[in-house]
């Protein structure tokens, strides 16, 4: 019966984390390749539809390794009678606004 229950305490021994610790790097080491190739894939499909070109960097692992350059914008320039439009609309909204309060 001693025998018994000392193979028990044995076979029962809880794991240490430092046993765990290789496993654990090979389940990182994995997840990390298959989101390589994930964002590889995300990279392609993008290429494909068209717009910006995205820029793979192959030296990072993380997942903003895909990065678009900037788009340069020119700005939007409006009319002096659309300034003038929006300018009317908003005093508009404002003498509505200042009504109701009162």
């Amino acid at each position: 019966m001693y025998v018994i229950v000392q193979l028990l305490n044995v076979m029962a021994r809880p794991r240490k984390v430092n046993d765990n610790a290789e496993i654990l790097s090979y389940a990182l080491l994995h997840l990390e390749k298959e989101r390589d190739a994930i964002v590889a894939k995300i990279a392609h499909i993008r290429s494909q539809l068209g717009g910006r070109k995205p820029t793979v960097v192959a030296a990072e692992s993380s997942v903003d390794a895909v990065e678009f350059p900037a788009k340069v914008r020119k700005p939007r320039v409006l009319s002096p009678a659309a300034r003038k439009r929006i300018s009317m609309a908003q005093k508009k909204r404002w003498a509505a606004a200042r009504k109701s309060t009162e």
